[in-house]
């Protein structure tokens, strides 16, 4: 058979968009319908049973365009969707497996439709089990977060894919290439890498996509890299060991004593019951004794006068009268010496 791969072909032109995927319409299900019926049902958790109620008639329209049928078992608290004779996408039954999965996640029904859409993807990323530490787990998941969302909305904003933190997971909309980076981002941080350096490496990426000439090369050049640095600060032991030399001895240390040994050496071990409640009280009572005495002491601190230096004071008084007379002598000096010099 001769080859035709370099044979003419008049309906290739250069206006033809080969990647962009058509829209599947009931016309091009020359099968009919199936054979035979698929569903599937989640379960939602008790506080999303109100606002699912109220936004039920927004996803039966929603899917009934696909020709799926869909039920909410308030008594179970189950949501199930199933494929009809109606239905001529085989793809659909998909699209509403993922879209009662998002709204079990606490995503909003508007949001949550666009699932239906083409080339739009979702990603329920589980976070918990990732992270023993509770207190460890809450802080890493706040950092997806940020301050007041700000990395979060950095994030949908680089990946084109709507982000939701709830509980134990991450639920992600979007295309699957912004799907791959929230992966990638929400693991990192989950093992300790803050999300700001995929942050970086995302908007310089995104700039880089800008250029033609650097559409065949190598971006690694561009892109940061951030090694892990040894801080100069090393973190002081709470129970600082004595490191001086000490002299070797082949034998080692001699055994701690036992609660039991010590009591054998002090005679405690061999007394009787009635003689051990004894002790204990007696222990107990001197004990009580002596916090006794110095509570007393610290009450009677407060009622101790100051001492009075008398003779200080006595003494004071004599050197400013002395003072003071001094003054009245000198003054009274420079006055007759001036009356002599103007005679």
């Amino acid at each position: 058979m001769p080859s035709t791969h370099n044979v003419e072909k008049p309906w290739d032109t250069d206006d033809i968009d080969k990647w962009k995927v058509d829209d599947f319409k009931p016309e091009d299900n020359a099968g009919g319908s199936f054979a035979e019926e698929s569903s599937f049902a989640t379960l939602f958790p008790k506080y999303r049973e109100v606002y699912l109620r109220e936004a039920w008639p927004l996803i039966t329209r929603s899917l009934e365009k696909l020709g799926i049928a869909c039920t909410l078992d308030l008594v179970e608290g189950s949501m199930t969707v199933k494929t009809t004779r109606k239905t001529y996408d085989p793809a659909a039954i998909l699209k509403a497996r993922d879209l009662i999965k998002l709204l079990a996640r606490s995503v909003p029904a508007p949001q949550a439709v666009r699932i239906l859409d083409d080339g739009v993807a979702c990603d329920i990323i589980k976070i918990r089990n990732q992270v023993r530490n509770k207190e460890r787990f809450v802080k890493r998941r706040q950092r997806i977060l940020g301050p007041e969302g700000s990395t979060l909305k950095a994030l949908e904003l680089l990946t084109e894919c709507y982000i939701l933190v709830q509980g134990s997971t991450v639920a992600a909309m979007g295309p699957y290439k912004g799907l791959k980076e929230v992966r990638r981002v929400v693991d990192d941080c989950m093992a300790n890498i803050h999300p700001i350096y995929h942050i970086k490496e995302l908007m310089i990426k995104r700039e880089l996509a800008k250029d033609p000439e650097l559409a065949g090369q190598s971006w690694d050049r561009f892109l940061p890299q951030f090694k892990k640095r040894h801080t100069s600060k090393r973190r002081t032991p709470f129970k600082v060991t004595d490191k001086a030399k000490k002299t070797y001895t082949p034998f080692p240390p001699p055994q701690e004593k036992s609660k039991v040994d010590m009591q054998i050496e002090s005679g405690e071990y061999f007394l009787s019951k009635t003689a051990k409640e004894r002790q204990q009280k007696e222990r107990r009572e001197d004990a009580m004794k002596s916090k006794m005495e110095e509570k007393r002491k610290e009450r009677e601190k407060e009622f101790v006068a100051p001492k009075e230096d008398l003779g200080s004071d006595k003494k004071k008084k004599k050197e400013k009268k002395r003072k003071h007379r001094d003054e009245e002598e000198g003054s009274s000096s420079e006055k007759k010496k001036k009356k002599k010099s103007k005679d």
